[in-house]
């Protein structure tokens, strides 16, 4: 499952869950991230055993500065509501698949 997060989201839907999640930050203006989007959507809709969701860094750019995205699309997988690991650039289904699996 896929969802949009926001600061007023964020503490419950990625800090308080109890399964891993994926957060891509992204930018509608960012090419890489429009390349990225379909993938990111084909992992959520696959029930890929974690949570997917994505920021909308001009939406709320202060949530990104709290997690240190210098650019985007970033990817950071949150375990137990803790930021584990990070991944920025452009990347197939494969790679996040085993990136986050590898947290």
């Amino acid at each position: 499952m896929e969802f949009e997060l926001t600061a007023e989201c964020f503490q419950s839907e990625v800090l308080e869950n109890e399964n891993t999640v994926l957060v891509d930050f992204f930018a509608p203006w960012c090419g890489p991230c429009m390349m990225m989007m379909p993938i990111i959507e084909d992992i959520a809709d696959s029930d890929p055993g974690f949570d997917v969701g994505r920021v909308n860094i001009d939406d709320d750019l202060e949530l990104a500065q709290q997690y240190g995205v210098m650019s985007v699309p970033t990817l950071i997988v949150f375990k137990g509501g803790k930021a584990a690991a990070k991944l920025t650039g452009y990347h197939s289904e494969d790679d996040i698949l085993n990136f986050v699996r590898s947290v």
